[in-house]
Formats: C-alpha cells, structure tokens, sequence
C-alpha cells in the first residue's frame, strides 16, 4: 500500500496566512476609524478596503468592538517591548515608573488624533469599549502587570502592604494620564510629558515615606479606603 505523505507545513503557512490577514483588518479598520470616525466605518467598509469578504472580517472579529480590543491588545504588546529593557536595568522606582509612563506616551502618539475622537466611547461607563470594562480586561490585567514589574524590581524601600497593592494604583495613575494626553494640544505631547516628570517624583516620595513608622497607618487606612471604594 502507498504511504500518505502529509504536508507539515501546511498548518504554518495557514496560521501565517490568517495571521497577515487578521492584521490587515486591524490596520484597515484603525486607518477608517482616524479618516471617518469610529460611529461612520462599517464592517463592511472595513472588509472592502481591507480586500476580503464581509463574512471574513466577521470570522476574525465579531463586531467593530472586537477590533478596538484587539487595537488594545496589540498597543498593550508595543508597550512591554518598549519598556523591556528599562525594567530589566533600573533598579530606582522613581525612574522605572517614569520611564514606563513616558514610553507609553512615545508608542501612542501614532493614534493620538484617533484616541481623541474615540474618547468618548472609552469614557462610558457602560460601554465594553471602557479600560475598566470586563470585555477589556485581558489588555486592563497586562498593563497591571507592566506596574507590578515596576514594583516588584524596584530596590526602595516601602511599605509591604502598599507593595502589594501599588501596581494597580499605578495603572489607575496611569488613566490620569491617557486623560491628560488625550486633551494635550501640544506639539509632541509636551504637556503629557511634563505632567508625567511632576507627578512621578511626588508618587516617590509618598512611596517612599510609606514604611516609616509615623506613616504607616496613613498607607494602611488609604489602602483600606481603596478596598472599600473597589469593593
């Protein structure tokens, strides 16, 4: 009997198919929304320029909600680049939290004027568009954890209890500034940058002081009050 020959490379190139054409949805989609607006591009608007079918684009995405998570996604993924090699040499926090911010900023300016026009459907609290929302919360969970690195490889000194729950102040800090540079008309986002390199050393030294017998409760009952205000 003749022995079936099977081809093991087929599935690469499939998957390496489906990946190029999964980004050229994602990049199509993301250039109509900048050129007509997030609410005037459709599905299929998106599939036409992006050369396939309607039904293709919905096999990749479900709906345009689900190409903004993967916009998330993939911003989230540029960011841990950018920030790798800073966290794996700086040991100070100050400049790990800064430098992680600042890059933030550097791979975003791309989608500045998109993040503007689409800011107001971020900013619903019911809408699954929302960074606090739970269909965003695979992108809300890595940039947590980009603090929590910023945190944990830090070598000051502070208090335990604040340690643990500082990666997610961090990120809550960090909406502080995607609001701040969402409003910023400055050329190259100066502001957003000069924001950032004023409240960093203010963050610092609170955290720095947290350990401090005399400060300690006051770490402990803000912890607390962020406990009751999640819960």
């Amino acid at each position: 009997m003749g022995r079936t020959v099977t081809n093991v490379s087929e599935p690469t190139q499939r998957s390496r198919g489906s990946d190029k054409t999964r980004e050229t949805i994602v990049e199509t989609a993301l250039r109509l929304f900048r050129e007509r607006g997030y609410e005037a591009t459709t599905m299929r608007a998106i599939a036409a320029e992006a050369g396939v079918s309607v039904g293709n684009a919905y096999y990749y995405f479900a709906s345009k909600e689900a190409l903004i998570q993967a916009y998330y996604d993939r911003a989230q993924a540029e960011h841990e680049a950018a920030c790798e090699e800073l966290l794996a040499t700086e040991r100070a926090f100050a400049p790990r939290l800064g430098g992680v911010l600042r890059e933030w900023v550097r791979v975003s300016e791309p989608y500045h004027e998109f993040a503007v026009k689409f800011f107001k459907h971020a900013a619903e609290p019911s809408n699954p568009l929302s960074p606090f929302s739970a269909e965003s919360s695979p992108a809300r969970d890595s940039a947590i954890a980009i603090y929590r690195r910023v945190v944990e490889g830090s070598a000051d000194r502070m208090d335990a209890e604040l340690r643990a729950e500082l990666p997610e102040l961090l990120w809550l800090m960090s909406m502080g500034v995607v609001l701040f540079w969402v409003h910023d008309t400055s050329e190259g986002c100066l502001r957003t940058y000069r924001f950032i390199e004023l409240s960093v050393p203010l963050v610092d030294r609170l955290v720095g002081l947290s350990h401090l017998p005399g400060l300690r409760g006051i770490a402990r009952d803000f912890i607390a009050g962020v406990h009751e205000l999640r819960a």
